[in-house]
């Protein structure tokens, strides 16, 4: 069993670590030189990849690829893999088994708080999720062509050993934004790879929200944090008077919670199901540094 990663970045190398326990060949790609040493010392082949020209090195690894997940993000020309002038996927992946494509619950858009599943219909807000939503159907619809299980993976808010809010109180950027009634869900990405890994093997197709059990106010998950540092939380800041980046803002435009049902249907078991059980393990088992 081969896996490539395109766009191997903090969720593919978790996923990648979790294939090759599994005893898979893991490829995958990145833009940078320096980062595709950091892969190899990882026991990853990896390769140097801009999103754009297809070399041949990676193209062996196309053709030798039993599981494809991608992870590089959509332009608006579409996904990498879609654009005007590319060769079929078919051609270029002949052993193809199973394919991941790593979306977003951005997708969906504002619905005000209340709770949305794989049902629910897509309202994306930005320009990027509407993207998602056009690759994501390209996907589905390559899968139905080649009569190959693909499986999208909506991921909510990602944090791990190394992105998290006790490296935010170690960086000095902790902030407690408060914006009435506002939630998110968020994603251990130990819970990403291994939900990846529990879909590709089991060659399960179609839509997963891949998120927490506890959508919650964002100043929560900080305070928790900082209890557990035994540190005072940072002041309060109305969401109205805080400095942010366009982007930034725009998470915060969107509010739902996203049920995660479809996913602990199938039979998967989150390791993570809530932001207090994952920052109390990061905590204290050192890890949260990465």
């Amino acid at each position: 069993m081969h896996l490539l990663i395109l766009g191997a970045g903090f969720s593919g190398r978790a996923i990648a670590e979790a294939f090759k326990a599994e005893g898979f060949k893991v490829t995958g790609t990145t833009r940078s030189p320096e980062k595709a040493r950091q892969m190899a010392s990882l026991g990853i082949e990896a390769l140097v990849y801009d999103g754009e020209n297809i070399d041949e090195d990676l193209r062996a690894a196309m053709r030798s690829a039993t599981h494809l997940v991608q992870s590089i993000a959509p332009g608006p020309a579409g996904d990498p893999l879609m654009r005007p002038g590319m060769p079929a996927l078919a051609t270029m992946m002949r052993q193809l088994d199973w394919v991941g494509y790593l979306s977003t619950v951005g997708v969906y858009g504002d619905h005000g708080g209340a709770w949305v599943n794989e049902e629910t219909a897509c309202r994306p807000v930005s320009q990027r999720s509407r993207e998602r939503v056009a690759a994501e159907e390209a996907w589905m619809a390559t899968g139905n062509a080649l009569d190959r299980p693909v499986a999208i993976l909506r991921l909510a808010g990602i944090y791990g050993p190394g992105r998290n809010s006790f490296m935010n109180f170690q960086a000095g950027t902790a902030r407690r934004l408060v914006k009435p009634g506002q939630v998110f869900n968020r994603i251990r990405v130990e819970d990403i790879a291994d939900s990846t890994l529990f879909l590709a093997v089991r060659r399960l197709g179609g839509i997963y929200n891949v998120t927490d059990d506890e959508p919650a106010p964002p100043q929560d998950v900080v305070e928790e944090a900082a209890r557990l540092m035994g540190i005072a939380p940072p002041p309060e800041i109305a969401f109205e008077t805080a400095e942010l980046s366009p982007m930034a803002r725009s998470f915060y435009g969107e509010n739902k919670r996203v049920s995660n049902q479809r996913l602990k249907q199938a039979g998967y078991r989150f390791r993570f199901p809530t932001y207090r059980q994952s920052l109390a393990d990061l905590w204290e088992s050192g890890r949260w540094r990465g």
